[in-house]
């Protein structure tokens, strides 16, 4: 009904917008990564001419993401940060993605947007609230007076790792849960039945046949919020501050930001792109893979 150029003509819009907001400013890091700097100001001289790229500031950088050197104590900070994180909001948005999706009924809609509603305040409102639960004085440290748990309270807003992991897990849950409930949605309800009548409990059906449908919408909920959680920068510089819980994402924000060299910056970015690349890759595979078993 339709001639084929008309979809390339609709994606055209698409295209130009990662053209213009995607590819030419990572291209941009990518000159300044394997560009010079100048010698006396210490400002980047961006290399646009890949003929004329250098890789010894990557490659001197790259050094440093080996075990014992400086950036890698950064680089396994991040790493345990952002798999706690990521467990802890599995741990909690599987179970509301599971209820929503096969137990609620008449109030599926309003749970539905209640889940949508934290994306109408700002992230930015969000993590400056939690400064205010972490206070020294703040509603946190009173009710663990009141509940009689601890005299002194810890210090939550200086340099304390489970205040920048909870609040990682406040931010991005509701980025696992929606495409979690999507995956959830999308299992055939008859699979479901044919398990209950060949005698599976309730426990069963889920362990073998719920579960092992649901592995890639985990495995897509889970690169949702892992990949942007490895190049967060702000969260833990509002509920914390510290130098103690710093992220891969400060380390470069401070070259970008104030630091002697912004080409250090760039290539920090390259080498978290690649790793996160490698993530994604590894997400299309097993997503393919499960698809090619799945295919009749």
């Amino acid at each position: 009904m339709y001639p084929k150029w008309l979809w390339r003509v609709l994606a055209l819009p698409g295209i130009a917008w990662l053209i213009a907001l995607f590819l030419v400013p990572f291209y941009a890091v990518i000159g300044v990564a394997l560009g010079g700097v100048d010698p006396i100001f210490q400002n980047p001289v961006p290399a646009w001419n890949p003929l004329q790229w250098k890789f010894s500031s990557l490659l001197d950088t790259l050094e440093g993401f080996l075990p014992g050197h400086e950036y890698w104590r950064i680089f396994l900070r991040t790493t345990e940060y952002v798999a706690v994180a990521v467990s802890v909001c599995l741990l909690i948005g599987y179970p509301v993605a599971y209820y929503v999706s096969r137990h609620a009924r008449r109030s599926k809609p309003w749970l539905i947007a209640l889940l949508v509603l934290p994306f109408w305040i700002s992230y930015l409102m969000r993590m400056l609230a939690w400064t205010n639960l972490f206070a020294p004085a703040g509603l946190v440290n009173e009710l663990l007076e009141l509940a009689h748990v601890t005299r002194n309270p810890p210090d939550w807003l200086n340099g304390n790792p489970v205040s920048v992991i909870l609040a990682l897990v406040y931010g991005y849950i509701p980025y696992l849960i929606l495409p979690l409930l999507a995956a959830l949605d999308r299992i055939d309800q008859s699979l479901l039945d044919a398990a209950r009548d060949l005698g599976a409990s309730p426990l069963q059906t889920f362990l073998r046949v719920t579960l092992p449908l649901s592995k890639t919408g985990v495995l897509g909920a889970v690169v949702v919020i892992g990949l942007p959680m490895f190049g967060d920068y702000y969260t833990p510089n509002v509920v914390s501050g510290s130098p103690q819980t710093s992220m891969i994402g400060n380390l470069i924000d401070i070259f970008f930001h104030g630091g002697p060299q912004p080409s250090i910056g760039a290539s920090l970015t390259l080498i978290l792109t690649m790793f996160l690349a490698a993530l994604t890759a590894y997400y299309l595979f097993t997503v393919n893979r499960a698809h090619r078993e799945s295919a009749p």
